[in-house]
């Protein structure tokens, strides 16, 4: 069996249970020393886990919830409910407890899983009355009411269940950035659909090493890391904890690493504080150092062995994937969305003269451009629809193709360029449209700039709020003033008169999930900021051009 025939997620975790039974396929760091599962014993413990689910009474077809981080206990579980015929519902590790109480209540969970989570106290008080507690194997101040233990005491069941193709197979709630978040039905042969098509696209195979940390309550973590680890046959390591995290990485020395923009330019502001980037660029014009210098860099973030290096979730500035390609770290762009399993579009094999765009559609993927400009994408690995909300469904899935709401272009090579979602246009007081994606765009290019949200509805002009990176902290005021007035002029530029920005606001407290600006993925709740800022320009400053928020007035 091969991951190319049309086989179900459960076939290729027995498949490699049988051919390579003691080879490892997970990597826990836990109690100070590192955790590790073999393909048969994950196997195994997952049959155990069934018979222990269905000692409690719960039914194939039931929802069970899962709340923890990354650990191989989710991938565990997740292998379990497959096996059960239960439907897995992931919530975010991060989420407030008002979110985690519509998911369980909306998507009708009868159990939830608690594993390793940050602030647990916080979030009990969104777990409804009645619904059966499973406890992970990690200390948590929340009541639980059958543990890990207990629950692997069962024999494991016999069978080797595999569902069928059209069977609902997990409920993930988008990540909610403009509402309630929805429940997109994702049945077994769509999620391996988009599993196949990953390894058919970049070659994943039995070699490669991955690392899981981004939430796998978001479907590109699913998909990319525990879907592609289970097609390619690949082992999977994870974090202990933030402190931790880097020591973790080189430990895996993974072969593959997905990551967002925030933690790459975290990286690169990391590697400046140790070289400034004047002595960095002098180092790599020296030819025999060049290469020393890069290895270094790479060992030092415990990438040294990664040959693919990714990224997706929200916009990154090509000026710091051109960075990381001078480090010989090319990083691949994605385009995905729930509904389409994250699966879409790939600048892989990495080309350097497309950076800028989101790459070109993966093996069994089709794209085209409306004649609105919205991005539509039709494919096998795509959700079956919205839970109970059909009027939601009808309106994104029209003649077999989905309606991403995003909108883009395509250049004559097939590769994809974003400009924007549909819904975030807006019309300023002169009654004209701005797309402020482009915008915003521009914006991160400046390095001293982490994140921007361009707003301005009814408002004179739009104005950029943005949050400053760590490099902007050894600027004067006088020095940051200055370049991000440079910057607004050179945007301004090549804008039309009514897309150009009347100011930049400087954020004072970060953006954060914590403070609900984000959403779990690290999108910014746009419709928030414009409540919030939907009256700058009557507050601004007169004459000033970059202003600190702490100066505005009341």
């Amino acid at each position: 069996m091969t991951a190319s025939d049309r086989t179900l997620p459960l076939q290729m975790l027995y498949h490699w249970a049988e051919l390579r039974p003691d080879d490892i396929y997970l990597r826990q760091p836990r109690e100070d020393h590192w955790h590790e599962h073999s393909w048969g014993s994950v196997l195994e413990m997952a049959a155990r886990l069934v018979s222990g689910l269905r000692r409690l009474g719960l039914k194939p077809g039931d929802k069970i919830a899962l709340l923890s981080k990354n650990c191989a206990e989710w991938f565990i579980c997740d292998f379990a409910l497959q096996m059960g015929g239960y439907i897995s519902v992931p919530i975010y590790p991060t989420a407030g407890a008002d979110t985690i109480r519509y998911v369980l209540e909306h998507s009708e969970s009868r159990a939830l899983f608690i594993g390793k989570l940050d602030d647990p106290g916080a979030q009990e008080p969104g777990i409804p009355e009645g619904l059966i507690r499973l406890g992970m194997p990690y200390d948590t101040p929340m009541e639980t009411h059958h543990h890990w233990d207990s629950l692997l005491m069962h024999e494991p069941m016999d069978e080797r269940p595999v569902p069928g193709p059209d069977e609902l197979m997990t409920l993930v709630y988008t990540s909610g950035s403009t509402g309630q978040p929805k429940g997109v039905m994702i049945t077994h042969g769509a999620y391996a659909a988009a599993c196949r098509g990953i390894l058919e696209t970049t070659g994943l195979n039995s070699e490669d090493r991955a690392f899981s940390y981004l939430p796998l309550a978001h479907i590109t973590e699913r998909v990319y890391v525990l879907g592609a680890s289970l097609y390619a046959g690949a082992q999977v390591g994870f974090a202990h904890s933030l402190v931790t995290f880097v020591d973790n990485v080189k430990v895996i020395s993974p072969t593959v690493f997905i990551s967002v923009p925030r933690l790459w330019t975290n990286f690169r502001s990391g590697i400046l504080k140790k070289l400034p980037e004047s002595r960095l660029a002098l180092l790599l014009r020296i030819p025999l150092v060049s290469g020393l210098v890069k290895k270094k860099i790479q060992a030092g973030l415990g990438l040294d062995k990664a040959r693919i290096l990714g990224c997706g979730s929200a916009p990154i500035a090509p000026s710091l994937l051109r960075w990381y390609e001078r480090l010989d770290m090319p990083i691949t762009e994605a385009w995905g969305m729930t509904e389409n399993l994250a699966y879409s579009t790939l600048n892989y094999p990495f080309r350097s003269d497309k950076v800028g765009t989101v790459g070109r559609a993966g093996a069994g993927v089709e794209i085209r451009i409306s004649g609105e400009g919205e991005i539509l994408c039709r494919c096998d690995g795509m959700m079956l629809g919205y839970y109970k909300n059909e009027e939601a469904t009808e309106k994104t899935i029209r003649e077999g193709w989905l309606h991403t709401g995003d909108q883009g272009r395509l250049d004559d090579e097939g590769y994809l360029t974003i400009t924007g979602r549909l819904k975030d246009a807006f019309k300023t007081a002169k009654g004209k449209y701005v797309l402020p994606v482009p915008i915003e765009s521009m914006l991160i290019e400046n390095t001293l700039i982490e994140q921007a949200c361009v707003v301005g509805s009814g408002q004179a002009q739009p104005m950029a709020l943005v949050q400053l990176s760590e490099h902007a902290a050894g600027q004067s005021r006088e020095q940051l003033e200055n370049a991000l007035s440079a910057t607004m002029a050179q945007i301004n530029h090549s804008l039309e008169s009514h897309q150009r920005l009347g100011g930049i606001l400087i954020i004072d407290e970060p953006w954060t999930v914590e403070n609900n600006i984000l959403t779990p993925t690290l999108k910014i709740k746009r419709h928030l900021l414009e409540q919030q800022y939907g009256d700058l320009d009557q507050r601004w400053p007169k004459g000033r051009g970059i202003v600190r928020e702490q100066d505005l007035p009341e």
